[in-house]
């Protein structure tokens, strides 16, 4: 380890991208940087082991406030660390890293990496993925490459990660041929691939529409077996990617490949291919196809038939899907919150509020209304507010105190004003 001044690290030569963050700072980001800033100034020793106490999120468009605010006041920078001796470990570095990884600033964490010899320290495979797969984001592939060659002249490896970055960064800027022979070398390199590389190459090919090459893929997959072998997460991203070009009946050849592997689909497998056969009119294929895969057993006719509703809402069948619905609601069936979301949505919309209101009242009752959209309940309140339906709007909002939910900025205004207005307990909502 070596002693050196650490306010040189909060001065790294940010290239002034001219981001958002300096233009439109949120109240909650600017109380964030403003915690993380001055507990860099009051804790000047040992920030790697500080900095997680700090009670406040940290994120890209944060992370880069602090770091602004360290390069444009250089003299308030210094007060962060108030000893010009402080001792730098490779530990130090990775927070710095891990703050450029948050921030998603390549150049600056490339420029932390180059740093580290100049402390005495070494960098490690760690340090290098934090790098690489920055740059694997950037689509540099260039860089990204280069400094992978590079880990083995410092006698380096590559792992499993930095491997998965650069075949995911390959596909993404369409150099397929250099994700395959990346995916074959792996061997030799002493890091035998495993699902994780098979699947994220496999979601590559599938992206750049090679869908019959995925195929052959996936066989190679099923092939190889062991480490290799292809799981619910592989299938269900081939069976999405068919979906996705309108190739429903390949998804669902897929699926049956699937199920004669063993592998049992989830409710996320089965919902493109629920949406796929309704936008190609196929309802009653639809119906069927969900028979088959609950008497599977590894999904319910609840998760199927909340997908169908959705999917319904979604190709205009508006009576369909109500009536699909309060079948489910009669037979005691839970709908997911995504679903009863969109069907009080769609009442409102149709200027069926009081429906709405109502069929809120039977959700609840199934115990369905935690998993609802915070902002259906503003909608559905301010809906009865403007038809001045006082008495369910009042019970609305007292609900709504109860279950601590929030009114959305938009209609908070007009609500407050006709709760208010009505003289009803529900005003008390004022003070939330």
């Amino acid at each position: 380890m070596t002693r050196f001044s650490l306010s040189r690290f909060l001065l790294l030569p940010i290239h002034a991208q001219k981001s958002k963050i300096l233009t439109l700072h949120f109240t909650t980001t600017a109380r964030a940087a403003d915690k993380f800033y001055l507990h860099l100034q009051n804790n000047p020793n040992n920030i790697e082991k500080t900095l997680p106490t700090v009670k406040a999120k940290l994120d890209p468009t944060c992370v880069n406030d602090v770091l602004q605010r360290c390069f444009t006041l250089p003299r308030q920078s210094q007060l962060a660390y108030k000893k010009e001796e402080c001792v730098v470990s490779v530990k130090t570095m990775k927070v710095l890293l891990n703050l450029c990884k948050k921030a998603r600033i390549t150049n600056e964490a490339l420029w932390v990496l180059r740093k580290v010899p100049e402390f005495n320290l070494r960098a490690d495979t760690v340090m290098y993925n934090i790098v690489i797969r920055l740059f694997c984001e950037k689509g540099d592939m260039v860089m990204a490459d280069n400094l992978m060659k590079e880990m083995g002249l410092i006698d380096l490896y590559p792992d499993m990660i930095t491997n998965v970055s650069m075949i995911e960064g390959f596909c993404n800027v369409g150099r397929l041929e250099d994700a395959c022979a990346l995916l074959k070398a792996m061997r030799g390199h002493g890091c035998p691939p495993n699902t994780v590389a098979y699947s994220t190459l496999l979601d590559g090919i599938c992206k750049l529409g090679r869908m019959q090459m995925a195929l052959e893929l996936l066989g190679e997959m099923e092939k190889e077996g062991g480490n290799c072998s292809p799981n619910v997460i592989t299938y269900t991203s081939v069976i999405q990617r068919f979906c996705e070009k309108g190739m429903v009946m390949e998804g669902l050849r897929v699926l049956d490949r699937m199920e004669a592997y063993g592998c049992a689909p989830s409710r996320v497998t089965i919902n493109p291919l629920i949406m796929g056969l309704c936008l190609h009119g196929n309802i009653e294929e639809a119906y069927k196809f969900i028979d088959k895969v609950v008497a599977g057993g590894s999904v319910s006719y609840g998760d199927c038939y909340s997908s169908l509703v959705f999917a319904l809402v979604r190709i205009k069948r508006l009576n369909e899907a109500d009536k699909l619905f309060r079948k489910m609601l009669a037979s005691g069936m839970k709908p997911d919150g995504l679903v009863c979301s969109v069907m009080i949505k769609e009442l409102c919309l149709k200027g069926q509020v009081v429906d709405g209101f109502y069929l809120y009242e039977e959700i609840e009752k199934l115990g369905c209304l935690s998993t609802i959209d915070s902002d259906i309940h503003s909608i559905l309140l301010d809906g009865l507010c403007q038809e001045s339906h006082s008495l369910e709007a009042s019970k609305l909002a007292r609900f709504m105190l109860e279950k601590k939910n929030s009114l959305q900025a938009p209609y908070v205004d007009k609500i407050v004003k006709h709760l208010k207005k009505s003289g009803d307990k529900g005003s008390n909502y004022t003070s939330h």
